[in-house]
């Protein structure tokens, strides 16, 4: 096994952007049907959580808890949104659809492929977050006028997740195993990533283990400063962090991916 398999810097032309556009057109025959998850689930979490369960839960830092969760909201359904695209949806395509197979019969090589399909990944979490900011923003909760810079901070984020899911895709030897990493990795960072309480309430190591090591700790952090209209210094390193493992894991994911596909 040579380590350069796995970092090296792959080849990915302009043309993945075609792959993006099969992806966009195959969303927008059921655009209805896709729109609706992310309208109706901050609804539902805000009236059962925010405003039910928030009735008996202290404000959070002098904020009502209604208002604490509705940006971690935004959070979770940009990890979901991106990391089951590309992990339960890139495996369909590649293994049960074959889509990846006629796709590089034409001028796009596997790279290309795989770089489109995480920046669909990316795009299908922008799309849920500007669906969500309205929605919410209709309760009170949110700052709307910062609230807009969450749109493109999404895509970031959502380009991080899918890298995520692309990875567990190249590595899975069945699509019934990607359960395992949503089940030990997604979910926990569902439930201990600052969402629905601050990290603070949790003991000093799992803190430290949920900002080195769970990216939507700081997906959250960024949305829920720019959801209360504060740029603080301290978004910057979770952005800078959110950089940097996405680099690093597109492009392990890429040639993770082209190692399962290259016979």
């Amino acid at each position: 096994m040579r380590i350069s398999e796995y970092i090296g810097i792959p080849e990915v032309s302009s043309r993945s952007i075609k792959v993006w556009q099969r992806n966009r057109d195959v969303f927008l025959k059921d655009i209805k049907l896709n729109f609706l998850p992310p309208f109706l689930e901050p609804i539902l979490y805000l009236l059962a959580l925010g405003f039910g369960l928030g009735k008996f839960v202290e404000s959070i830092d002098g904020v009502p808890y209604a208002r604490f969760i509705a940006p971690a909201l935004i959070a979770v359904s940009v990890m979901y949104a991106s990391f089951f695209e590309c992990s339960y949806g890139s495996y369909v395509r590649m293994y049960y659809q074959k889509t990846f197979d006629a796709i590089v019969a034409t001028p796009l090589t596997i790279e290309d492929v795989i770089a489109g399909e995480m920046l669909w990944g990316a795009t299908r979490s922008m799309i849920n977050a500007t669906v969500m900011i309205p929605v919410i923003g209709l309760f009170g909760l949110i700052d709307l006028k910062y609230s807009l810079m969450i749109i493109p901070f999404a895509f970031l984020g959502g380009l991080l997740f899918a890298a995520i899911g692309m990875c567990f895709t190249a590595i899975t030897p069945n699509i019934m195993s990607i359960n395992y990493p949503v089940l030990l990795f997604i979910t926990p960072m569902f439930l201990f990533s600052g969402t629905f309480f601050p990290l603070s309430a949790l003991p000093v190591a799992i803190q430290y283990f949920a900002v080195a090591l769970l990216p939507l700790t700081h997906i959250v952090n960024v949305i829920r400063s720019l959801s209360y209209g504060i740029l603080s210094s301290s978004i910057l390193f979770d952005v800078t962090w959110v950089l940097l493992v996405s680099g690093i894991l597109i492009v392990l994911s890429i040639n993770l991916m082209r190692k399962r596909l290259v016979i």
